[in-house]
């Protein structure tokens, strides 16, 4: 397969502008409570991002069982939903918890 010059010149274009919109500048903290923090906040939102796909995919399966009229994929999808607001509200139910 022959790659003409111009897609070249396109791909390399687009990889270069991907990778500067990407690059997000760090700055070190002096103080390592703000570095424990940053780091907090950081894995927080990663849990939040996991749990808002596993929100997502708890309303897919329960929008598939209602057309398919199947009892045990609602009742996953709506385990599935239940998991996925806890796992997404991790932060301020230990908030909640702690005070």
């Amino acid at each position: 397969m022959k790659v003409s010059k111009i897609a070249k010149i396109v791909f390399s274009v687009f990889f270069l502008l991907l990778v500067m919109l990407i690059a997000a500048p760090v700055f070190a903290a002096s103080d390592p409570l703000q570095v424990i923090n940053n780091l907090s906040e950081f894995i927080f939102g990663l849990i939040r991002a996991i749990g808002l796909i596993m929100l997502g995919f708890g309303i897919v399966q329960i929008g598939m069982s209602l057309k398919s009229h199947d009892p045990t994929q609602r009742a996953n999808g709506f385990l599935t939903l239940a998991g996925g607001v806890i796992i997404t509200f991790t932060k301020e139910i230990l908030t909640l918890i702690t005070g």
